[in-house]
C-alpha cells in the first residue's frame, strides 16, 4: 500500500513538472509573480478607492461658541451656542465625479492589462534564445564528434600514407576552435537563466524546461489584424480616459453651480431671576438653510477648459496610439514571412550541404584527396544548421510580438 501511495505522488510531482515545462505555464507564473505586474494591479486598486473618495458629501461642520459677555435676551442671557450644519453640492456632482474615478480606474486596469501583455512578450522574448542556445549547444557537440572522428580517419590515412599531415593539422584547428565555441555557449547560459527567472521573480539558477521542437505555425493573411484596434488595452484605456474627461467637464460645471447648506443652531440660555413670565430660560432652537454664492469664476471656467483641452488630448493620443499599432503590425508581420523565407531557404540549403558533404567524404575515402573541401563543406553545413535554429527563435518572437500587438 505505501509503495501505491507513493508511486500516486510521484506521477502527480512528475505530472505538475511536466506542465510547468510549457511557456504559457510560465506565463502564469510570471503575471503571479512579476513584481512590476503587481505594481501596476496595485495602481489599479488604488485608483478604485478614489470613487469613494469623490462620489461621498463633504463633512458636516460642528461649532460650539460660549459667551464669555453672555447677551441678554427677554427669557434670559444666551450662554452658549452649538451649531451643526451640512453642505450638499449641486444636484448629480458627486455622482458625475464618481463616474470620473471610476472611468479613471478601468483606464488603469486596462493598463494592466498591457502591462501584462508585454510581460508576457518579454517572457516568451527571453525564453526562445534559451532554445536556441541549446540547439546550437546540441549542434556544436555533433560537430565536434564528426570532427573527431575525421581526424581519426585523417591520422589513419597518414600512417597509411594516403593522406598528409596536414588534414590532420587542420582537423585539430578546427575542432580546438569547436571545443572553445562550445565553451562559450555554455558559459552564455547563465545570464540567459538568470534574464528568464528575474522575469518570473525567482532564484537566478532555476532550472527552465525549454521544449525540445518548435515548430512555425501556418498564419492566414492578415493574421488577426481585425484585433489591432478594437482589442488593444492601449486604445482601450484611452477611450475610457476620454469619457472619463468629458465626465469631468460636467463635472467643473456643476463645481460651478451653488451649494446648498442646511444647517441647525441650538442656544442655551439662562433663567432670568428678576421676573417671572412663561418660558423664562427657555434654550432656542433655530433651523437654518445657506447657499453658496460662485461668483470667482475663473478657477471653475479653467476646469471646464482643462477638460476640454484632455480630451483633445486624448483624441490625439489614441490616433497617434493606432497608427503606430499598424506600423508595428507590418514590420512585424514582414518579419514573420522574413524568418518563413529563410527557414525554408536554409533547409534546402542544409540538404544540399549535406548531400554534398556526402560525395566529398566519399571521394576522399576514395582518394584521400579534398580532405580541405570535405571541412570546408562541414562548417558549410554546420553555419546553416545555427542559422536555421536562430531564423526559427526569431520567427517565434516576431509571432509572440504580433500576439501582444494585436492583444492575443
Amino acid at each position: 500500500m505505501n509503495r501505491y501511495i507513493a508511486l500516486i505522488i510521484a506521477t502527480l510531482l512528475f505530472s505538475s513538472l511536466s506542465f510547468a515545462q510549457t511557456l504559457d505555464d510560465y506565463y502564469k507564473i510570471a503575471a503571479e509573480n512579476n513584481p512590476g505586474l503587481q505594481a501596476m494591479f496595485k495602481e489599479y486598486e488604488a485608483a478604485l478607492q478614489k470613487v469613494p473618495q469623490v462620489n461621498t458629501l463633504p463633512d458636516p461642520t460642528f461649532s460650539f461658541g460660549y459667551f464669555i459677555s453672555p447677551v441678554e435676551t427677554r427669557v434670559g442671557p444666551q450662554q452658549a451656542k452649538f451649531s451643526l450644519t451640512q453642505m450638499f453640492p449641486w444636484f448629480g456632482t458627486l455622482k458625475v465625479q464618481g463616474n470620473v474615478a471610476a472611468l479613471m480606474a478601468e483606464a488603469k486596469f486596462q493598463s494592466f492589462i498591457d502591462a501584462r501583455n508585454k510581460l508576457y512578450l518579454h517572457v516568451a522574448s527571453a525564453y526562445y534564445p534559451l532554445y536556441e542556445l541549446n540547439d546550437w549547444i546540441r549542434i556544436e557537440q555533433e560537430n565536434i564528434n564528426i570532427l573527431e572522428s575525421y581526424k581519426t580517419i585523417a591520422n589513419q590515412k597518414f600512417k597509411n600514407s594516403t593522406g598528409s599531415m596536414v588534414d590532420v593539422l587542420r582537423v585539430d584547428i578546427m575542432l580546438k576552435d569547436a571545443q572553445t565555441n562550445l565553451g562559450i555557449l555554455r558559459d552564455k547560459e547563465k545570464p540567459l537563466l538568470t534574464t528568464f527567472n528575474k522575469l518570473l521573480n525567482r532564484p537566478d539558477n532555476e532550472q527552465v524546461q525549454i521544449s525540445d521542437t518548435l515548430k512555425p505555425e501556418i498564419l492566414s493573411d492578415e493574421y488577426r489584424k481585425d484585433s489591432l484596434i478594437e482589442a488593444n488595452p492601449k486604445l482601450k484605456a484611452l477611450d475610457l480616459k476620454l469619457q472619463a474627461s468629458q465626465a469631468a467637464e460636467i463635472a467643473a460645471q456643476k463645481q460651478g453651480l451653488p451649494k446648498l447648506g442646511i444647517g441647525l443652531d441650538y442656544v442655551l440660555v439662562g433663567e432670568r431671576t428678576d421676573v417671572t413670565m412663561p418660558d423664562n430660560g427657555k434654550n432656542v432652537l433655530m433651523p437654518m438653510v445657506s447657499i453658496s454664492i460662485p461668483i470667482f469664476r475663473a478657477k471653475y471656467n479653467a476646469s471646464v477648459k482643462e477638460a476640454r483641452l484632455m480630451q483633445e488630448s486624448y483624441t490625439l493620443q489614441k490616433q497617434e496610439v493606432a497608427n503606430m499599432l499598424v506600423s508595428e503590425y507590418e514590420m512585424v508581420w514582414f518579419q514573420i514571412q522574413q524568418q518563413l523565407q529563410l527557414l525554408s531557404l536554409y533547409e534546402q540549403q542544409i540538404r544540399t550541404s549535406q548531400q554534398s558533404l556526402n560525395l566529398l567524404f566519399t571521394s576522399y575515402g576514395n582518394s584521400g584527396k579534398e580532405f580541405e573541401e570535405v571541412l570546408r563543406m562541414q562548417q558549410q553545413l554546420l553555419k546553416y544548421q545555427k542559422m536555421k535554429s536562430t531564423a526559427l527563435v526569431q520567427y517565434q518572437i516576431a509571432l509572440a510580438k504580433i500576439n501582444y500587438i494585436t492583444s492575443k
